[in-house]
């Protein structure tokens, strides 16, 4: 089922149209009744017709700004009015309201597995907005908590699908690759919202952590992590220091070291350059053997 225009009509022109009929209808009844014992087949013309235009001012309704009227006519879908104002339709149509303003929610924090196993908690915020009021209505029986239910779904699909933090530079992760995880969060939600007549246009994680029974053991992984990459840029740095040091006391001459000294060298700028407190200067009085 797909939404189509309904049978609508401008709203002022008829609004107009049936006060002027039901004031000449009511003066018409009036000029009827001063008659002495009128005859009920002259009472009765006006009175019906005040009656049935009574009853026609009932097809009049407004729409607001991005609303959309769904008509049913005993049960049965007639189509929906989007024109904003004043509109006039069949008195016999019911009139549904559905906002197709844009909307977000934030989904509470879900407790799943990521794809290694790992307990985490995870949030997102859901920009969403109904663009087909047919499907929205009779596709599902409450398309408001049916977006929920569904995004909720969906994230913890998506977060089953990656791990929280890269093992790889190449591989996707959670906390790293925030781009990636949304855009396929986005298009998780889409497919399960497609046929409420939703359309998703924004789909963000707004809370992402390691479970709380396993966060300090992931804390100090993390951190142990992050000490073996700085190691190891600072002894890549220290190594290219020590053979620039060498490299230039062998160019200009200042003194010529054979393999121990040179080695004991190394070792001693190597232990300057890499360790963690600093160091103590040593002045050698004597000579340099």
């Amino acid at each position: 089922m797909n939404e189509r225009q309904a049978f609508s009509l401008p709203g002022i022109p008829v609004f107009v149209i049936l006060l002027a009929s039901l004031l000449g209808s009511v003066a018409w009844l009036v000029s009827v009744v001063k008659v002495p014992d009128p005859p009920v087949a002259q009472v009765l013309p006006p009175a019906l017709l005040i009656a049935l235009i009574a009853f026609l001012f009932k097809g009049l309704f407004a729409v607001q700004p991005n609303v959309g009227r769904v008509m049913q006519l005993f049960g049965r879908y007639q189509g929906t009015v989007r024109d904003q104002g004043l509109r006039w339709t069949n008195p016999l149509y019911s009139r549904e309201s559905v906002s197709l303003r844009v909307r977000n929610f934030e989904s509470g924090k879900l407790k799943v597995n990521d794809s290694d196993g790992n307990p985490i908690e995870i949030g997102a915020i859901v920009v969403w907005q109904v663009v087909d009021t047919a499907e929205a209505v009779f596709m599902v029986d409450d398309y408001e908590n049916f977006v929920h239910i569904q995004a909720e779904a969906a994230l913890r699909q998506m977060a089953t699908s990656y791990p929280y933090d890269a093992h790889d530079d190449k591989d996707i992760a959670l906390r790293s690759h925030g781009k990636e995880v949304n855009a396929h969060l986005r298009d998780e939600i889409q497919e399960r919202l497609a046929k409420a007549g939703v359309e998703v246009i924004e789909a963000r994680i707004s809370h992402l952590a390691y479970a709380q029974e396993i966060a300090q053991a992931m804390l100090q992984r993390q951190q142990a992590g992050a000490i073996v990459a700085a190691r190891e840029r600072i002894v890549e740095g220290a190594v290219s220091m020590v053979e620039m040091a060498l490299a230039e006391l062998g160019k200009r001459g200042v003194v010529d070291l054979d393999n121990e000294r040179r080695a004991a060298m190394v070792s001693n700028l190597l232990v300057v350059l890499c360790g963690d407190r600093s160091t103590q200067p040593v002045v050698n009085t004597g000579s340099l053997y």
